[in-house]
């Protein structure tokens, strides 16, 4: 029998009259896996995994134009590792086919890639990185370079294609909003770039460097050395409101509904270093965890849905906190084997985290349904070593940047046999 066909039994019954011995004849009717609804298709393969799905789809034409589509393995990939499909079921790269990304999720789980060196530079520097589709945001010096990312080349084109400028000092930090960008730097300014026009707003405000910045819709969050947090808006040329922390603010962050923010501080005069802020009202609504050790400073700072954020730092935990739950103790935490201060994170909205440590550019994969980490990278053996000051990734590539390189990993390996 074809694997693409569905047997189907009817019976029927023969002779006549009550009295007369009836027959029950069968008969086999032949229904292709093709003819049957969509509906009832899709609820067949969601039993399926990747491996018989692929074998599925080498049966015909019909059944590989079918399997090959994304709603197909959209239930596979929530369980693979980076594959764009978030815990809340949106995608993050539609224009890439989701069995693609199924394939290459393969290689982030089995550590296979190769590694590249793109760009090189003299200075020892403070770099951070952004990607917006095919282009790669890189911060050197005083300057933000745009270069563009082809999916096909090994490297990035070294020349880049716009330069944004406008700092008296270094570039501490920038994020992406829609169409502008936005920096904050040594200088205590930020400058609002806009990427159509090129045209730029300063907003001067923080008597010492900004060391972070986060923004969503028109708002934008700031804080610095001087120990403040301001709140400012897209259009305004002031701040909005300052908040006095008392301590040296490292770390800010902006929930997805833009309905609170997040804090991280140095941990130096503060008993905790987390703290979670209303966007309406301005107000202080908590503060998270309780056993911190002092310096146990909070560096980078992700949401991942309005009520969970992600937090890493010096004392070498990454951390998942509800906000729905308990204030003082986190939800899961992950410990850097090493012992090392974790400068950066990133995370799919799913499984996979990405951490940069402060020895020998490590890079580190996790599973947050594991304890240990999944996958480790040495970018920096040469000594002194460098820390991994930011760390970038999409679907087939994981971009970080250190003291005085741009390096890559690619993932778009073939899979190995059986895979």
């Amino acid at each position: 029998m074809s694997p693409a066909v569905v047997p189907w039994w009817r019976t029927a019954a023969a002779g006549r009259g009550c009295g007369q011995r009836r027959r029950v004849v069968r008969q086999w009717v032949a229904m292709l896996l093709s003819q049957l609804p969509e509906d009832v298709l899709y609820h067949i393969l969601a039993y399926l995994d990747h491996v018989s799905l692929s074998r599925l789809s080498q049966v015909c034409k019909s059944t590989y134009s079918f399997v090959n589509r994304d709603n197909v393995w959209k239930n596979v990939a929530k369980e693979f590792l980076n594959t764009g499909i978030r815990r809340d079921g949106s995608d993050l790269y539609p224009k890439i086919p989701l069995k693609e990304r199924v394939r290459t999720a393969q290689n982030w789980s089995n550590g296979l890639c190769t590694k590249d060196i793109l760009i090189r530079w003299r200075k020892n520097l403070l770099p951070w990185l952004q990607i917006d589709g095919n282009i790669l945001f890189l911060s050197q010096a005083a300057e933000i370079r745009a270069h563009r990312v082809h999916q096909n080349a090994k490297k990035i084109l070294s020349q880049p294609f716009q330069i944004y400028s406008g700092h008296n000092g270094d570039v501490c930090r920038f994020v992406l909003n829609n169409s502008y960008l936005i920096s904050s730097g040594s200088d205590g300014t930020i400058v609002v770039h806009s990427r159509r026009s090129g045209a730029q707003t300063k907003l001067p405000g923080h008597s010492q460097e900004i060391n972070c910045l986060d923004s969503r819709d028109e708002i934008i969050i700031s804080g610095s050395r001087d120990t403040t947090v301001k709140v400012w808006t897209l259009t305004s040329s002031s701040s909005r409101k300052t908040i006095s922390t008392f301590d040296r603010v490292w770390s800010v962050a902006i929930d997805p509904s833009v309905s609170s923010f997040a804090m991280g501080t140095a941990c130096c005069r503060t008993p905790s270093p987390l703290h979670i802020w209303t966007m309406e009202r301005l107000e202080c609504v908590c503060s998270l965890g309780s056993d911190f050790q002092r310096g146990a400073g909070v560096l980078d700072i992700v949401f991942e849905t309005p009520f969970q954020l992600l937090t890493c730092g010096y004392d070498t935990f990454i951390r998942l906190w509800d906000l729905r739950l308990s204030e003082q103790k986190c939800v899961m935490e992950w410990e850097e084997p090493h012992d090392s201060t974790l400068y950066c994170l990133q995370t799919d909205g799913n499984h996979m985290m990405a951490s940069g440590s402060s020895y020998y550019g490590v890079v580190r994969l996790w599973d947050k349904r594991q304890s240990q980490c999944l996958q480790v990278y040495e970018l920096s053996a040469q000594r002194p070593s460098s820390p991994v000051y930011c760390l970038r990734f999409n679907s087939s590539h994981l971009f970080a940047a250190l003291a005085t390189s741009l390096h890559s990993l690619d993932f778009r390996l073939s899979p190995t046999s059986g895979s």
